[in-house]
């Protein structure tokens, strides 16, 4: 499980790069064509509108993957012993049911209402439900993560409670 979390964390890392780099083009071609040839291009803005949206989502769910959102760490960092594993489990919970509820869920149904209406975006004719699928994607992997965060806390308890049966 360990292997696919990382494997999950270089696909993300990847992915939020590519669309950070890509985001870094489209505005950089929107300035060219605005103030140096004058023809402002038609697209570039609503293209880095939904480049923003996939950064934001998916990094959210690296953040989460990493543990690095402040909210996993703000209740748990001034608890220690019982009292620490128990938020720490109640927080993980919470976001999973959470991201499965509302971001998989919700995003899913989202996603499937919008490809059957067939709603395009104004300027790249890009079918919405497309740029909505970065939802469920990224409530899928903070699902994921949060899964495995919760069962790192179960594997951490059992061995404090059985201190001998990690040395065998």
């Amino acid at each position: 499980m360990n292997s696919i979390r990382h494997g999950l964390d270089r696909l993300l890392g990847s992915a939020i790069c590519l669309l950070m780099a890509g985001m870094v083009l489209n505005v950089l071609w929107q300035v060219f064509t605005r103030f140096i040839l004058r023809q402002p291009s038609s697209f570039t803005e609503e293209l880095a509108r939904y480049m923003m949206i996939w950064v934001g989502l998916l990094g959210s769910a690296y953040a989460s993957g990493r543990k690095s959102h402040l909210a996993l760490d703000l209740i748990t960092a001034h608890l220690h012993g019982a009292r620490k594993r128990i938020s720490e489990l109640i927080i993980h919970t919470a976001v999973l049911v959470f991201a499965l509820a509302v971001m998989v869920g919700g995003g899913g149904r989202l996603v499937w209402i919008q490809l059957s209406l067939g709603q395009q975006s104004a300027a790249l004719q890009l079918k919405l439900g497309y740029v909505y699928l970065a939802v469920p994607l990224a409530g899928a992997c903070i699902v994921f993560y949060s899964g495995h965060a919760l069962a790192e806390a179960w594997r951490r308890r059992a061995e404090e409670a059985h201190p001998s049966s990690g040395l065998n």
